[in-house]
């Protein structure tokens, strides 16, 4: 499976290699069957990039579930002012332009909370793009807590997808957006959640669980 928004992408870069083929078979030009072969391994790239892959592992309100795919690059308790509204325990994780960049939810709940915010493309590793990255927050009523994902742009990333609109209902582990082309998701989880995640990890969205919740 491939990601709705890859299609045009994916279509584009497979017309460019059939084109570059056909010109270096008309041509018999070594210089363009190497130009032909390069072209076609982007589009091979673009598709990989592109996947959406089912995704199964624990589910239930007991465990927070992560919401990428990439590298936990920061873990900060924090306050989280404009939809928790108190202490967090965030978990940053890193896409690389490798890694599926389809964003899944993190628990069960309701959409509350949309907000896009346009911003800078820093490198999304770097504590500073949390705040003055584009970026678009999602926040989740589980019904005992209040769970926040944020989508951060990066250096290349340049569009953030985020599909659910207020009152929309999230079920852990389905899909929740995309972002194109190497980024940062953020998840703020209640204060007493236990991680289970380290710095340097690399987690699988809607597999990986990052934290036990609270029951409370």
């Amino acid at each position: 499976m491939v990601a709705r928004e890859g299609v045009p992408f994916i279509l584009g870069a497979l017309a460019l290699a059939a084109a570059g083929f056909a010109l270096a078979l008309r041509q018999r030009s070594w210089p363009l069957w190497l130009a032909a072969f390069l072209l076609l391994v982007i589009a091979l790239w673009v598709t990989w990039f592109f996947r959406d892959p089912v995704r199964t592992g624990p589910r239930g309100p007991e465990v927070a579930i992560a919401p990428a795919d990439g590298r936990v690059v920061l873990i900060k308790e924090i306050d989280e002012p404009t939809y928790v509204g108190g202490p967090t325990k965030r978990v940053s994780i890193f896409m690389n332009v490798f890694d599926v960049h389809v964003n899944r939810y993190p628990v069960t709940g309701t959409v509350q909370h949309v907000v896009h915010v346009a911003g800078k493309f820093l490198n999304a590793i770097t504590e500073a793009s949390s705040v003055d990255n584009e970026q678009a927050s999602v926040g989740i009523d589980t019904g005992r807590h209040r769970v926040l994902v944020r989508q951060i742009a990066g250096l290349i990333a340049r569009r953030i997808i985020t599909d659910p609109q207020p009152g929309a209902h999230a079920e852990q582990g389905a899909r929740m957006g995309l972002i194109r082309f190497g980024s940062r998701v953020d998840v703020f989880l209640p204060p007493g959640a236990t991680l289970r995640v380290r710095v340097g990890e690399r987690t699988t969205a809607g597999e990986t669980v990052i934290a036990d919740m609270p029951t409370t």
